[in-house]
Protein backbone atom coordinates (compact mmCIF):
# COMPACT_ATOMS: atom_id res chain seq x y z
CA UNK A 1 0.00 0.00 0.00
CA UNK A 2 1.19 3.48 -0.86
CA UNK A 3 0.91 5.07 2.90
CA UNK A 4 2.40 5.89 5.07
CA UNK A 5 2.87 8.27 2.01
CA UNK A 6 6.74 8.41 1.64
CA UNK A 7 9.01 10.29 -1.16
CA UNK A 8 11.65 9.90 -3.20
CA UNK A 9 12.95 10.69 -6.88
CA UNK A 10 13.32 9.40 -10.11
CA UNK A 11 15.93 6.77 -11.31
CA UNK A 12 17.32 5.18 -14.61
CA UNK A 13 15.40 2.53 -16.33
CA UNK A 14 18.45 0.10 -15.91
CA UNK A 15 18.10 0.18 -12.38
CA UNK A 16 13.98 -1.02 -12.81
CA UNK A 17 15.57 -3.36 -15.10
CA UNK A 18 18.15 -5.11 -12.38
CA UNK A 19 14.96 -5.31 -10.42
CA UNK A 20 12.86 -7.03 -12.56
CA UNK A 21 15.39 -9.82 -12.91
CA UNK A 22 15.76 -10.39 -8.97
CA UNK A 23 12.96 -13.07 -9.06
CA UNK A 24 13.93 -13.98 -5.33
CA UNK A 25 12.08 -17.48 -5.50
CA UNK A 26 12.42 -19.13 -8.99
CA UNK A 27 10.37 -22.52 -8.09
CA UNK A 28 7.16 -21.02 -8.48
CA UNK A 29 7.98 -19.77 -11.93
CA UNK A 30 10.46 -22.65 -12.70
CA UNK A 31 7.78 -24.50 -15.05
CA UNK A 32 7.29 -21.38 -17.33
CA UNK A 33 9.67 -20.22 -20.21
CA UNK A 34 12.58 -18.05 -19.17
CA UNK A 35 12.56 -14.64 -20.47
CA UNK A 36 13.50 -13.45 -23.36
CA UNK A 37 13.62 -9.41 -23.36
CA UNK A 38 14.55 -8.63 -26.50
CA UNK A 39 10.99 -8.86 -28.02
CA UNK A 40 10.25 -5.88 -25.30
CA UNK A 41 12.44 -3.93 -27.03
CA UNK A 42 10.53 -3.54 -29.80
CA UNK A 43 7.31 -3.17 -28.95
CA UNK A 44 6.52 -6.52 -28.28
CA UNK A 45 2.33 -8.00 -28.19
CA UNK A 46 1.72 -11.40 -28.69
CA UNK A 47 -1.45 -12.30 -31.06
CA UNK A 48 -5.11 -12.98 -30.03
CA UNK A 49 -6.42 -16.12 -31.97
CA UNK A 50 -9.31 -16.37 -29.44
CA UNK A 51 -10.71 -12.58 -29.42
CA UNK A 52 -9.97 -12.58 -25.59
CA UNK A 53 -8.07 -9.12 -25.46
CA UNK A 54 -10.32 -6.48 -23.62
CA UNK A 55 -12.99 -9.02 -23.42
CA UNK A 56 -15.38 -8.58 -20.41
CA UNK A 57 -16.77 -11.51 -18.75
CA UNK A 58 -20.06 -11.32 -20.07
CA UNK A 59 -18.67 -11.59 -23.81
CA UNK A 60 -16.79 -14.64 -22.48
CA UNK A 61 -19.44 -16.05 -20.70
CA UNK A 62 -22.00 -15.52 -23.60
CA UNK A 63 -18.95 -17.22 -26.22
CA UNK A 64 -19.33 -19.96 -23.84
CA UNK A 65 -22.67 -20.57 -23.46
CA UNK A 66 -22.79 -20.49 -27.23
CA UNK A 67 -20.29 -23.35 -27.59
CA UNK A 68 -17.88 -21.17 -29.34
CA UNK A 69 -15.24 -21.24 -26.49
CA UNK A 70 -14.50 -23.42 -23.53
CA UNK A 71 -12.92 -22.69 -20.38
CA UNK A 72 -10.20 -24.85 -20.93
CA UNK A 73 -9.32 -23.43 -24.43
CA UNK A 74 -10.19 -19.72 -22.52
CA UNK A 75 -7.73 -20.81 -19.62
CA UNK A 76 -4.77 -21.95 -22.10
CA UNK A 77 -5.11 -18.95 -24.03
CA UNK A 78 -4.52 -16.31 -20.61
CA UNK A 79 -1.83 -19.04 -19.59
CA UNK A 80 -0.18 -18.66 -23.43
CA UNK A 81 -0.22 -14.39 -22.77
CA UNK A 82 1.65 -15.18 -19.17
CA UNK A 83 3.95 -17.01 -20.96
CA UNK A 84 4.33 -14.22 -23.51
CA UNK A 85 4.06 -11.45 -21.72
CA UNK A 86 5.39 -11.82 -18.46
CA UNK A 87 7.72 -14.46 -18.39
CA UNK A 88 9.01 -13.47 -22.09
CA UNK A 89 8.74 -10.10 -24.05
CA UNK A 90 8.52 -6.95 -21.97
CA UNK A 91 8.37 -9.49 -19.22
CA UNK A 92 6.18 -8.04 -16.62
CA UNK A 93 6.77 -10.14 -13.62
CA UNK A 94 2.92 -9.93 -12.62
CA UNK A 95 2.29 -13.25 -11.96
CA UNK A 96 3.87 -14.93 -9.01
CA UNK A 97 2.78 -18.53 -9.33
CA UNK A 98 0.65 -20.45 -11.56
CA UNK A 99 -2.40 -22.87 -9.91
CA UNK A 100 -1.30 -26.48 -10.76
CA UNK A 101 -4.58 -27.45 -11.26
CA UNK A 102 -5.89 -24.77 -13.48
CA UNK A 103 -6.46 -26.83 -16.62
CA UNK A 104 -8.09 -29.71 -14.54
CA UNK A 105 -10.24 -26.96 -12.84
CA UNK A 106 -11.46 -25.61 -16.17
CA UNK A 107 -12.27 -29.06 -17.87
CA UNK A 108 -14.42 -30.08 -14.68
CA UNK A 109 -16.56 -26.80 -15.41
CA UNK A 110 -16.83 -27.86 -19.09
CA UNK A 111 -18.14 -31.03 -18.29
CA UNK A 112 -20.61 -29.07 -15.61
CA UNK A 113 -21.68 -26.60 -18.25
CA UNK A 114 -22.34 -29.45 -20.96
CA UNK A 115 -24.32 -31.55 -18.42
CA UNK A 116 -26.70 -28.22 -17.68
CA UNK A 117 -24.93 -27.27 -14.68
CA UNK A 118 -23.93 -23.54 -14.25
CA UNK A 119 -22.73 -22.15 -10.85
CA UNK A 120 -23.46 -18.43 -11.53
CA UNK A 121 -21.75 -15.74 -14.15
CA UNK A 122 -18.76 -16.53 -13.35
CA UNK A 123 -18.64 -20.36 -14.78
CA UNK A 124 -15.49 -21.00 -16.54
CA UNK A 125 -13.75 -17.35 -16.08
CA UNK A 126 -10.29 -17.21 -15.06
CA UNK A 127 -9.34 -14.99 -11.90
CA UNK A 128 -6.14 -14.34 -10.56
CA UNK A 129 -5.75 -13.38 -6.74
CA UNK A 130 -3.03 -11.20 -4.86
CA UNK A 131 -0.42 -13.07 -3.14
CA UNK A 132 -1.42 -12.65 0.29
CA UNK A 133 -5.04 -14.66 -0.03
CA UNK A 134 -5.02 -17.98 0.69
CA UNK A 135 -5.95 -20.01 -2.06
CA UNK A 136 -5.00 -23.66 -2.00
CA UNK A 137 -2.79 -25.34 -3.13
CA UNK A 138 -0.94 -22.30 -3.75
CA UNK A 139 1.49 -20.47 -1.75
CA UNK A 140 0.89 -17.71 0.36
CA UNK A 141 3.55 -15.62 1.13
CA UNK A 142 3.16 -11.81 1.17
CA UNK A 143 6.16 -11.80 -1.33
CA UNK A 144 8.35 -12.57 1.21
CA UNK A 145 11.03 -15.66 1.09
CA UNK A 146 10.35 -16.50 4.69
CA UNK A 147 6.56 -17.52 3.63
CA UNK A 148 8.01 -19.29 0.43
CA UNK A 149 7.55 -22.37 1.84
CA UNK A 150 3.83 -21.86 3.25
CA UNK A 151 0.75 -23.35 1.58
CA UNK A 152 -2.45 -23.28 3.21
CA UNK A 153 -4.72 -25.75 4.30
CA UNK A 154 -7.75 -24.32 3.08
CA UNK A 155 -8.91 -21.39 0.68
CA UNK A 156 -10.15 -18.04 2.08
CA UNK A 157 -13.59 -17.30 1.88
CA UNK A 158 -13.42 -15.39 -0.76
CA UNK A 159 -11.54 -17.83 -2.97
CA UNK A 160 -14.10 -20.37 -1.56
CA UNK A 161 -16.81 -18.21 -3.47
CA UNK A 162 -15.34 -18.00 -5.94
CA UNK A 163 -14.64 -21.37 -6.84
CA UNK A 164 -18.60 -22.11 -5.82
CA UNK A 165 -19.68 -19.36 -8.84
CA UNK A 166 -17.57 -21.31 -11.03
CA UNK A 167 -14.51 -19.62 -11.72
CA UNK A 168 -11.35 -20.97 -12.74
CA UNK A 169 -8.41 -19.87 -10.05
CA UNK A 170 -5.83 -19.20 -12.71
CA UNK A 171 -2.89 -18.52 -10.29
CA UNK A 172 -1.85 -15.70 -7.96
CA UNK A 173 -0.20 -12.25 -8.41
CA UNK A 174 2.92 -10.32 -7.34
CA UNK A 175 3.11 -7.64 -5.22
CA UNK A 176 4.52 -5.05 -2.37
CA UNK A 177 6.47 -7.25 0.02
CA UNK A 178 4.04 -7.53 3.18
CA UNK A 179 1.37 -5.60 0.68
CA UNK A 180 3.93 -2.52 1.42
CA UNK A 181 4.32 -2.33 4.90
CA UNK A 182 8.28 -3.03 5.82
CA UNK A 183 10.18 -0.04 5.04
CA UNK A 184 9.62 3.84 4.58
CA UNK A 185 11.86 3.86 1.40
CA UNK A 186 9.87 0.70 -0.01
CA UNK A 187 9.65 0.08 -3.70
CA UNK A 188 6.06 -0.81 -5.13
CA UNK A 189 5.51 -3.86 -7.02
CA UNK A 190 8.82 -5.46 -5.67
CA UNK A 191 9.33 -8.59 -3.33
CA UNK A 192 11.90 -10.85 -2.73
CA UNK A 193 9.65 -13.88 -4.01
CA UNK A 194 8.45 -12.76 -6.99
CA UNK A 195 10.64 -9.17 -8.00
CA UNK A 196 9.52 -6.23 -9.59
CA UNK A 197 6.69 -5.74 -11.30
CA UNK A 198 6.55 -3.74 -14.30
CA UNK A 199 3.51 -1.24 -15.41
CA UNK A 200 2.45 -2.29 -18.92
CA UNK A 201 2.33 0.76 -20.47
CA UNK A 202 5.48 2.15 -19.91
CA UNK A 203 7.52 -0.34 -18.47
CA UNK A 204 10.35 1.99 -16.31
CA UNK A 205 7.20 2.81 -14.67
CA UNK A 206 6.17 2.07 -11.36
CA UNK A 207 2.79 -0.23 -11.33
CA UNK A 208 1.91 1.22 -8.04
CA UNK A 209 1.26 -1.10 -5.35
CA UNK A 210 0.44 -3.28 -3.16
CA UNK A 211 -1.41 -4.74 -5.91
CA UNK A 212 0.98 -4.19 -8.15
CA UNK A 213 0.53 -7.78 -9.86
CA UNK A 214 -3.47 -7.76 -10.11
CA UNK A 215 -3.06 -4.31 -11.75
CA UNK A 216 -0.22 -5.34 -14.65
CA UNK A 217 -2.14 -8.31 -14.83
CA UNK A 218 -5.95 -7.27 -15.49
CA UNK A 219 -4.50 -4.11 -17.70
CA UNK A 220 -2.26 -6.43 -19.82
CA UNK A 221 -4.79 -9.20 -20.35
CA UNK A 222 -3.57 -11.84 -18.47
CA UNK A 223 -6.94 -12.99 -16.78
CA UNK A 224 -10.56 -12.04 -17.23
CA UNK A 225 -10.29 -10.08 -13.66
CA UNK A 226 -8.16 -10.37 -10.21
CA UNK A 227 -8.43 -9.67 -7.09
CA UNK A 228 -6.32 -7.37 -5.42
CA UNK A 229 -6.37 -5.88 -1.33
CA UNK A 230 -6.10 -2.54 0.13
CA UNK A 231 -5.41 -1.34 3.55
CA UNK A 232 -5.00 2.37 2.38
CA UNK A 233 -4.85 2.82 -1.92
CA UNK A 234 -3.32 -0.63 -2.48
CA UNK A 235 -6.01 -1.43 -4.86
CA UNK A 236 -7.49 2.06 -6.13
CA UNK A 237 -3.68 3.58 -6.69
CA UNK A 238 -2.81 0.30 -9.53
CA UNK A 239 -5.60 0.72 -10.39
CA UNK A 240 -5.66 4.15 -11.94
CA UNK A 241 -1.69 3.84 -12.72
CA UNK A 242 -2.77 0.77 -14.98
CA UNK A 243 -5.77 2.21 -16.70
CA UNK A 244 -8.29 0.46 -14.59
CA UNK A 245 -11.43 0.22 -12.71
CA UNK A 246 -10.45 -0.64 -9.29
CA UNK A 247 -12.92 -1.01 -6.10
CA UNK A 248 -12.42 -1.07 -2.09
CA UNK A 249 -15.60 -2.25 -0.59
CA UNK A 250 -17.01 -1.04 2.80
CA UNK A 251 -14.54 -2.55 5.53
CA UNK A 252 -16.62 -5.71 6.31
CA UNK A 253 -18.43 -6.32 3.27
CA UNK A 254 -16.00 -8.77 1.93
CA UNK A 255 -14.51 -11.30 4.39
CA UNK A 256 -10.71 -10.71 5.26
CA UNK A 257 -10.69 -14.15 7.14
CA UNK A 258 -7.55 -16.46 5.30
CA UNK A 259 -5.64 -12.84 3.58
CA UNK A 260 -2.41 -12.31 5.43
CA UNK A 261 -3.44 -8.85 7.38
CA UNK A 262 -2.42 -5.33 8.13
CA UNK A 263 -4.76 -3.87 9.80
CA UNK A 264 -8.37 -4.97 11.36
CA UNK A 265 -9.19 -1.27 10.99
CA UNK A 266 -8.83 -1.03 7.10
CA UNK A 267 -8.34 -3.79 5.38
CA UNK A 268 -10.54 -5.13 2.85
CA UNK A 269 -10.19 -7.24 -0.75
CA UNK A 270 -11.85 -5.42 -3.57
CA UNK A 271 -12.21 -6.12 -7.58
CA UNK A 272 -9.87 -4.74 -10.03
CA UNK A 273 -10.99 -5.28 -13.89
CA UNK A 274 -11.31 -3.44 -17.16
CA UNK A 275 -15.32 -2.57 -16.69
CA UNK A 276 -17.25 -0.97 -13.78
CA UNK A 277 -19.44 -4.34 -14.75
CA UNK A 278 -16.57 -6.78 -14.48
CA UNK A 279 -15.81 -4.80 -10.90
CA UNK A 280 -19.63 -5.24 -10.09
CA UNK A 281 -19.63 -8.65 -10.90
CA UNK A 282 -16.27 -9.68 -8.99
CA UNK A 283 -17.78 -7.92 -6.12
CA UNK A 284 -21.20 -9.58 -6.13
CA UNK A 285 -19.41 -13.07 -5.43
CA UNK A 286 -16.76 -12.21 -2.91
CA UNK A 287 -19.71 -9.84 -1.18
CA UNK A 288 -21.26 -13.45 -0.82
CA UNK A 289 -18.50 -15.05 1.09
CA UNK A 290 -18.55 -16.74 4.44
CA UNK A 291 -17.34 -14.29 7.01
CA UNK A 292 -15.27 -17.46 9.08
CA UNK A 293 -14.06 -15.90 11.62
CA UNK A 294 -13.77 -11.98 10.43
CA UNK A 295 -16.22 -10.05 12.89
CA UNK A 296 -16.97 -7.22 10.90
CA UNK A 297 -17.70 -8.85 7.59
CA UNK A 298 -20.65 -10.82 10.59
CA UNK A 299 -21.28 -7.53 11.26
CA UNK A 300 -22.10 -6.50 8.03
CA UNK A 301 -24.53 -9.18 7.39
CA UNK A 302 -28.14 -6.91 5.76
CA UNK A 303 -26.21 -4.47 4.22
CA UNK A 304 -25.03 -6.85 1.53
CA UNK A 305 -26.78 -6.45 -2.31
CA UNK A 306 -27.12 -9.76 -3.67
CA UNK A 307 -26.70 -8.54 -7.61
CA UNK A 308 -24.26 -5.40 -7.34
CA UNK A 309 -24.36 -5.44 -11.45
CA UNK A 310 -28.09 -4.88 -11.41
CA UNK A 311 -27.79 -1.96 -9.62
CA UNK A 312 -25.51 -0.08 -12.23
CA UNK A 313 -27.32 2.57 -13.59
CA UNK A 314 -25.93 4.32 -17.16
CA UNK A 315 -28.29 7.70 -15.79
CA UNK A 316 -27.32 7.55 -12.10
CA UNK A 317 -25.34 10.85 -12.98
CA UNK A 318 -28.65 12.44 -14.00
CA UNK A 319 -29.71 14.81 -10.90
CA UNK A 320 -26.54 13.69 -8.79
CA UNK A 321 -24.63 15.62 -6.69
CA UNK A 322 -20.84 15.91 -6.60
CA UNK A 323 -18.03 17.48 -4.69
CA UNK A 324 -15.00 18.26 -6.71
CA UNK A 325 -12.01 18.03 -4.25
CA UNK A 326 -9.87 20.90 -5.59
CA UNK A 327 -7.39 21.51 -3.05
CA UNK A 328 -6.49 17.55 -3.11
CA UNK A 329 -2.62 17.07 -3.14
CA UNK A 330 -2.47 15.47 -6.43
CA UNK A 331 -0.38 16.94 -9.36
CA UNK A 332 -1.58 16.18 -12.48
CA UNK A 333 0.59 17.16 -15.83
CA UNK A 334 -1.05 19.26 -18.79
CA UNK A 335 -2.85 16.72 -20.14
CA UNK A 336 -3.89 14.95 -17.22
CA UNK A 337 -5.79 18.39 -16.17
CA UNK A 338 -7.71 18.45 -19.38
CA UNK A 339 -8.46 14.65 -19.00
CA UNK A 340 -10.10 15.92 -15.62
CA UNK A 341 -11.88 18.89 -17.42
CA UNK A 342 -13.44 16.47 -19.96
CA UNK A 343 -14.65 14.30 -17.28
CA UNK A 344 -16.30 17.24 -15.49
CA UNK A 345 -17.80 18.28 -18.54
CA UNK A 346 -18.92 14.78 -19.24
CA UNK A 347 -20.52 14.60 -16.28
CA UNK A 348 -22.25 17.94 -16.22
CA UNK A 349 -23.81 16.46 -19.70
CA UNK A 350 -24.79 13.93 -18.10
CA UNK A 351 -26.87 15.90 -15.59
CA UNK A 352 -25.10 15.93 -12.44
CA UNK A 353 -24.34 18.84 -10.25
CA UNK A 354 -20.92 19.63 -10.15
CA UNK A 355 -19.55 21.92 -6.42
CA UNK A 356 -16.05 22.48 -5.49
CA UNK A 357 -15.45 21.22 -1.96
CA UNK A 358 -12.55 20.77 0.83
CA UNK A 359 -12.54 17.66 2.79
CA UNK A 360 -12.60 19.10 6.43
CA UNK A 361 -9.22 17.64 8.66
CA UNK A 362 -7.56 16.73 5.00
CA UNK A 363 -4.62 14.85 6.17
CA UNK A 364 -4.94 15.18 9.99
CA UNK A 365 -5.39 11.63 10.85
CA UNK A 366 -2.66 10.06 8.95
CA UNK A 367 -0.52 9.99 12.39
CA UNK A 368 -3.27 8.90 14.49
CA UNK A 369 -3.33 6.52 11.57
CA UNK A 370 0.36 5.07 11.35
CA UNK A 371 0.17 4.11 14.90
CA UNK A 372 -3.21 1.97 14.29
CA UNK A 373 -1.29 0.56 11.18
CA UNK A 374 1.60 -0.34 13.42
CA UNK A 375 -0.33 -1.88 16.47
CA UNK A 376 -2.85 -3.82 14.21
CA UNK A 377 -0.14 -5.23 12.37
CA UNK A 378 1.69 -6.52 14.31
CA UNK A 379 -1.58 -8.40 16.11
CA UNK A 380 -3.58 -9.57 13.25
CA UNK A 381 0.16 -10.81 11.75
CA UNK A 382 1.15 -12.67 14.06
CA UNK A 383 -2.37 -14.42 14.61
CA UNK A 384 -2.70 -15.35 10.90
CA UNK A 385 1.43 -16.86 11.30
CA UNK A 386 0.07 -19.03 14.00
CA UNK A 387 -3.77 -20.32 12.94
CA UNK A 388 -2.27 -20.69 9.49
CA UNK A 389 0.66 -23.21 10.42
CA UNK A 390 2.89 -20.82 9.02
CA UNK A 391 6.95 -21.61 9.36
CA UNK A 392 7.45 -18.34 11.28
CA UNK A 393 5.13 -17.66 14.38
CA UNK A 394 6.04 -14.06 15.45
CA UNK A 395 7.45 -10.60 14.01
CA UNK A 396 10.69 -11.45 15.90
CA UNK A 397 11.12 -14.14 13.80
CA UNK A 398 10.30 -12.54 10.60
CA UNK A 399 13.06 -10.00 11.58
CA UNK A 400 15.00 -12.29 12.55
CA UNK A 401 15.01 -14.12 8.91
CA UNK A 402 15.45 -10.84 6.62
CA UNK A 403 18.35 -10.24 8.72
CA UNK A 404 19.72 -13.47 8.39
CA UNK A 405 18.95 -13.48 4.13
CA UNK A 406 19.55 -9.65 3.67
CA UNK A 407 21.01 -9.97 0.38
CA UNK A 408 17.75 -11.51 -0.97
CA UNK A 409 15.42 -9.54 1.45
CA UNK A 410 16.60 -6.32 1.79
CA UNK A 411 19.04 -5.57 -1.23
CA UNK A 412 16.80 -2.27 -1.97
CA UNK A 413 15.29 -1.00 1.41
CA UNK A 414 15.07 -2.28 4.98
CA UNK A 415 12.24 -3.49 7.54
CA UNK A 416 11.95 -0.47 9.75
CA UNK A 417 8.15 -0.41 9.89
CA UNK A 418 8.56 -4.23 10.96
CA UNK A 419 10.86 -3.40 13.96
CA UNK A 420 8.63 -0.68 14.65
CA UNK A 421 5.47 -2.61 14.93
CA UNK A 422 7.11 -5.33 17.04
CA UNK A 423 8.01 -2.70 20.03
CA UNK A 424 4.27 -2.39 20.29
CA UNK A 425 2.19 -3.66 23.07
CA UNK A 426 -1.37 -5.35 22.90
CA UNK A 427 -4.58 -3.72 21.68
CA UNK A 428 -5.62 -3.09 24.88
CA UNK A 429 -2.85 -0.07 25.04
CA UNK A 430 -5.12 2.72 25.80
CA UNK A 431 -2.46 5.01 23.21
CA UNK A 432 -3.99 2.25 20.52
CA UNK A 433 -7.58 2.62 21.55
CA UNK A 434 -7.07 6.83 21.51
CA UNK A 435 -5.12 6.78 17.88
CA UNK A 436 -7.72 4.34 16.62
CA UNK A 437 -10.46 6.20 17.65
CA UNK A 438 -9.28 9.49 16.34
CA UNK A 439 -8.33 8.75 12.95
CA UNK A 440 -11.75 6.70 12.13
CA UNK A 441 -13.52 10.24 13.44
CA UNK A 442 -11.34 13.07 11.36
CA UNK A 443 -11.57 10.82 8.38
CA UNK A 444 -14.98 9.61 8.94
CA UNK A 445 -18.09 11.55 10.51
CA UNK A 446 -15.74 15.26 10.25
CA UNK A 447 -13.97 14.28 6.89
CA UNK A 448 -15.79 12.28 4.64
CA UNK A 449 -19.39 12.74 6.20
CA UNK A 450 -19.05 16.28 6.88
CA UNK A 451 -18.39 17.24 3.71
CA UNK A 452 -21.12 14.98 1.99
CA UNK A 453 -23.74 16.55 4.52
CA UNK A 454 -22.51 20.22 4.55
CA UNK A 455 -22.91 20.63 0.53
CA UNK A 456 -25.64 17.64 0.28
CA UNK A 457 -23.58 15.51 -1.64
CA UNK A 458 -24.25 11.97 -2.99
CA UNK A 459 -20.49 11.37 -3.28
CA UNK A 460 -16.86 13.41 -3.58
CA UNK A 461 -14.68 13.07 -6.21
CA UNK A 462 -11.05 14.13 -7.78
CA UNK A 463 -8.52 12.49 -9.60
CA UNK A 464 -7.54 9.27 -7.84
CA UNK A 465 -3.84 10.37 -7.69
CA UNK A 466 -0.93 11.52 -10.80
CA UNK A 467 0.05 9.08 -13.26
CA UNK A 468 2.78 6.67 -12.92
CA UNK A 469 6.77 7.82 -11.81
CA UNK A 470 9.47 6.42 -12.76
CA UNK A 471 10.72 2.91 -10.07
CA UNK A 472 13.73 4.02 -7.99
CA UNK A 473 15.36 1.31 -6.13
CA UNK A 474 17.74 4.39 -4.56
CA UNK A 475 15.17 6.32 -3.01
CA UNK A 476 11.43 4.05 -2.98
CA UNK A 477 8.61 5.58 -4.45
CA UNK A 478 7.44 9.41 -5.63
CA UNK A 479 3.68 9.61 -4.77
CA UNK A 480 3.13 13.22 -5.88
CA UNK A 481 -0.90 13.07 -4.04
CA UNK A 482 -4.03 11.08 -3.59
CA UNK A 483 -7.82 11.24 -2.55
CA UNK A 484 -7.97 7.50 -1.45
CA UNK A 485 -6.78 7.91 2.16
CA UNK A 486 -9.77 9.50 3.80
CA UNK A 487 -12.15 6.69 2.77
CA UNK A 488 -9.69 4.23 3.73
CA UNK A 489 -8.99 5.03 7.72
CA UNK A 490 -12.71 5.60 7.85
CA UNK A 491 -13.48 2.51 6.64
CA UNK A 492 -15.86 3.90 3.45
CA UNK A 493 -15.52 2.39 -0.09
CA UNK A 494 -13.52 4.06 -3.15
CA UNK A 495 -13.77 3.88 -6.88
CA UNK A 496 -11.64 4.70 -9.20
CA UNK A 497 -12.66 4.77 -13.15
CA UNK A 498 -10.25 5.49 -15.95
CA UNK A 499 -10.28 9.49 -17.24
CA UNK A 500 -7.98 9.46 -20.16
CA UNK A 501 -3.83 9.77 -20.13
CA UNK A 502 -0.99 11.78 -19.63
CA UNK A 503 1.69 11.14 -22.27
CA UNK A 504 -0.09 7.57 -22.79
CA UNK A 505 -0.17 7.32 -18.43
CA UNK A 506 -3.43 6.75 -17.33
CA UNK A 507 -4.95 8.75 -15.21
CA UNK A 508 -7.75 7.85 -12.83
CA UNK A 509 -10.97 9.26 -11.26
CA UNK A 510 -11.25 8.79 -7.92
CA UNK A 511 -15.45 8.38 -5.91
CA UNK A 512 -15.68 8.59 -2.43
CA UNK A 513 -19.15 8.25 -0.62
CA UNK A 514 -20.06 7.04 2.62
CA UNK A 515 -20.67 3.81 4.20
CA UNK A 516 -22.44 1.14 2.92
CA UNK A 517 -23.35 3.37 -0.49
CA UNK A 518 -20.44 0.52 -2.51
CA UNK A 519 -23.97 0.03 -4.84
CA UNK A 520 -24.54 3.84 -5.69
CA UNK A 521 -20.77 4.83 -6.12
CA UNK A 522 -20.39 1.38 -8.58
CA UNK A 523 -23.58 2.87 -10.05
CA UNK A 524 -22.18 6.57 -10.36
CA UNK A 525 -18.71 5.37 -11.69
CA UNK A 526 -20.45 3.28 -14.40
CA UNK A 527 -22.29 6.03 -15.89
CA UNK A 528 -19.30 8.15 -15.92
CA UNK A 529 -17.13 4.96 -17.53
CA UNK A 530 -20.01 4.60 -20.31
CA UNK A 531 -20.25 8.51 -20.94
CA UNK A 532 -16.09 8.52 -21.07
CA UNK A 533 -14.77 5.62 -22.71
CA UNK A 534 -11.84 6.53 -21.07
CA UNK A 535 -9.73 2.94 -20.85
CA UNK A 536 -7.00 2.25 -23.38
CA UNK A 537 -4.80 -0.73 -23.66
CA UNK A 538 -1.73 -1.09 -22.58
CA UNK A 539 1.35 -0.82 -25.42
CA UNK A 540 4.23 -1.79 -23.30
CA UNK A 541 6.62 1.03 -24.18
CA UNK A 542 10.27 0.92 -22.53
CA UNK A 543 10.39 4.43 -21.51
CA UNK A 544 9.20 7.98 -22.48
CA UNK A 545 12.23 9.16 -22.77
CA UNK A 546 13.67 10.32 -26.30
Amino acid sequence: MPIPHFTARLSLLALALALAGCAGDGASRSSRPAAANAAARRGFAPGDPLRIVEADTATLAARMADGNLSSVRLTQAYLDRIAALDDNGPRLNAVIEINPNAIAEARALDEERKAGKLRGRLHGIPVLVKDNIDATPMVNSAGSLALAGHRPKRDAPLVAALRAAGAVILGKTNLSEWANFRSDRSISGWSARGGLTRNPYVLDRSACGSSSGTGTAIAANLAAVGVGTETDGSVLCPSAMNGLVGFKPTVGLVSRAGIIPISSSQDTAGPMARSVADAAQLLSVLAAAEAGDDSAARAAAGKRVADYVAALDADSLNGARLGLLRDSAVKLPPEGNAALQRALKLMRDAGATIVEVRMPNDGKWREAEFQVLLYEFKDGLERYLRESGAPIKTMDELIAFNRANAAHEMPYFGQELLEQAARKNSLKDPAYRKAAAQARQLAGAQGIDAALKQHKLDALIAPTTSPAFMVDPVNGDVLSGENWGAAAVAGYPSLTVPMGEASGLPVGLAFIGKRWSDAQLLSLGYAFEQAAQARTPPRYRQTLSP
